[in-house]
């Protein structure tokens, strides 16, 4: 089974990796990618450039983070999992209170033993996650009078860089098809990297093919600030040629196949959706597009508006795993990323063989045009003739 390489590959190599916005997890995840797929580009953008009504952030690496108890045992570990700091924190090293400590760290009461992931992308700020059974333990073994040693060994460069990987498919026509898909969470399977490998397997799958109608697009990017630089980079190019495409996000469980249209709900990708249903037998689910909460928001905001619908199995944010520690390989099934592969494969099929017309004139056409006339007598021509035919059958 393709997808089966990419799966393994996903839960061998890049489910451990310290993925965020920015930062070395993104520069490694995008080699690995490259070396299955040298004709991957990797790009990128310097921190502080403004992109749209955004700002590219300081890139952020991580070395090390943990918390010493006044024996010096750690009691909290970034090393044994990296969802245990909050990601984007701030260098710290410093003494401080149970009190202060209990604060700073973030749990799930109604999921006792998960651990949550929590983020500080745009605010200065630092802080640690643990289960809430572990959270309850530091409550009960220490005493209020005792102190802890707090040390986050991160760095946040003004002078660093976004990245993202890019890849074309050439086909006959300029017409083309975007595959969008978002490399910014540590050891998440479903919500990160359930997508990535969807659209490698689709790469794989579509590069064999000799003649494609139309050229795929596929982009691999941090969520939101990258699909918004993404755009402030190639918003014309993409505008011109794009004819439909998806956002593909949560779509490795073994759940209800899930999708969310385009915000009018009537352009190619929304057809090929439903089309994709019918044709493979999937019972789906809609979510409206006023519940959107992934990339879906930039390609369809006003201004851009581009056609692309996003295709899940489990939507982000309603499944009990979501954001957690349980996001796992557990949940995240070979069978479970081949059907969405399968819908996705469905999809890209039925939008390289959709005839989709563009206009090539704005407002009316110069009739005094003597290309546009004779594409006028023609059409005049052939309504005469069929008005003709017509005439002859209802004489008779």
């Amino acid at each position: 089974m393709l997808t089966n390489k990419y799966y393994n590959l996903g839960k061998d190599k890049l489910f451990n990796i310290c993925r965020s916005l920015t930062g070395n997890g993104v520069k490694k995840t995008l080699n690995i990618i490259k070396k299955e797929f040298p004709k991957l580009k990797i790009y990128k953008v310097k921190s502080g450039t403004k992109v749209f009504d955004w700002s590219i952030p300081p890139e952020w690496n991580i070395k090390n983070a943990f918390v010493l108890d006044k024996n010096k045992d750690k009691i909290i570990d970034f090393r044994k999992h990296n969802l245990h700091l909050v990601s984007y924190s701030i260098p710290q090293k410093k003494n401080i209170s149970k009190k202060n400590l209990l604060k700073k760290i973030y749990s799930l009461p109604e999921r006792q033993d998960s651990i949550p992931y929590v983020t500080s992308y745009y605010n200065r700020d630092w802080g640690f996650c643990l289960s809430h059974k572990d959270k309850l333990k530091i409550e009960k073994k220490y005493k209020d009078s005792d102190n802890f040693k707090v040390v986050i060994n991160s760095k946040l460069n003004s002078k660093g860089y976004l990245n993202y990987g890019e890849i074309v498919i050439k086909g006959k026509s300029e017409q083309e098809i975007l595959i969008s898909t978002y490399i910014c969470h540590p050891s998440m399977a479903n919500n990160e990297l359930s997508g990535p490998i969807v659209s490698m397997s689709l790469i794989k799958h579509f590069s064999k093919e000799k003649s494609l109608n139309k050229t795929l697009r596929f982009i691999f990017i941090p969520e939101t600030i990258g699909s918004i630089t993404y755009l402030s980079k190639n918003f014309i190019h993409l505008k011109r040629n794009i004819i439909g495409g998806f956002n593909l996000s949560c779509i490795g469980d073994e759940r209800q196949h899930s999708c969310m249209f385009t915000k009018y709900k009537d352009t190619a990708s929304d057809r090929a959706l439903l089309e994709a249903y019918k044709k493979l037998g999937i019972k789906y689910n809609i979510y409206p597009f006023l519940e959107r909460g992934s990339d879906e928001r930039q390609y369809n905001s006003p201004g851009i508006d581009l056609p692309i619908a996003s295709i899940f199995r489990s939507m982000y944010g309603e499944y009990p795993e979501y954001h957690t520690s349980d996001d796992n390989f557990n949940l995240v099934t070979k069978k479970g990323i081949n059907g969405g592969f399968r819908e996705a494969t469905k999809c890209i099929e039925i939008l390289l063989d959709e005839i989709i017309p563009k206009n090539r004139i704005m407002c009316e056409p110069y009739m005094n045009n003597k290309k546009q006339i004779g594409y006028i007598a023609n059409l005049s021509m052939s309504m005469y003739n069929l008005l003709l035919i017509m005439t002859i059958f209802f004489i008779r």
